[in-house]
């Protein structure tokens, strides 16, 4: 589907990831749910904090994980703008052909609704969400019984069937 039919105005319910596994990784989870809160829409649910190991690169910080759920009149390419400048503004830079790296902050968009979204630089559902423990666990946390547009499968049923097998553990109740 092009974001295109998802026009501004309209309500939609949007879970979004977060990490971050530099500085001081709480307060930039906080702040980032403050700013989502202030330039993106109502913060209807969010997960506790948990801490990852990092997944496709080597780090030494761990990160610490969350998902939130916003209900947002942005279109997909708004509210892609608004997270990308965030992570701007948090230090985040994207370069093409250098993988995985550290952040302060990483905002993913996992699922907007029931749609699927396929436009330049936005696939929703996120591809790897089935592979990645550190978004399934507090993922379940809020939205155990979501079934994913593509596979049919419940998030907890990924989350059972997940190969990945790096440690991810509660860090903090909230954030």
């Amino acid at each position: 589907m092009d974001s295109s039919l998802l026009s501004a105005g309209i309500r939609s319910e949007v879970l979004l990831g977060l990490g971050s596994n530099m500085g001081d990784r709480l307060s930039y989870l906080s702040y980032t749910v403050n700013q989502l809160y202030k330039e993106a829409g109502k913060l209807t649910a969010r997960s506790s904090v948990w801490e990852s190991e990092p997944w496709g690169f080597e780090a030494e910080e761990y990160f610490l994980n969350m998902v939130v759920e916003i209900s947002t009149t942005l279109d997909p390419k708004a509210l892609l703008s608004v997270i990308s400048s965030m992570e701007l503004l948090l230090g985040r830079s994207r370069r093409e052909g250098q993988g995985y790296q550290s952040r302060h902050i990483d905002i993913d968009i996992l699922f907007w609704g029931e749609k699927i979204i396929s436009v330049p630089g936005l696939e929703v559902p996120h591809p790897h969400i089935a592979d990645r423990r550190f978004v399934l666990e507090p993922l379940n946390e809020i939205a155990a019984d979501f079934i994913h547009p593509v596979t049919g499968r419940s998030v907890r049923e990924m989350l059972t069937l997940c190969d990945d097998r790096s440690e991810v553990k509660l860090f903090s109740r909230a954030v």
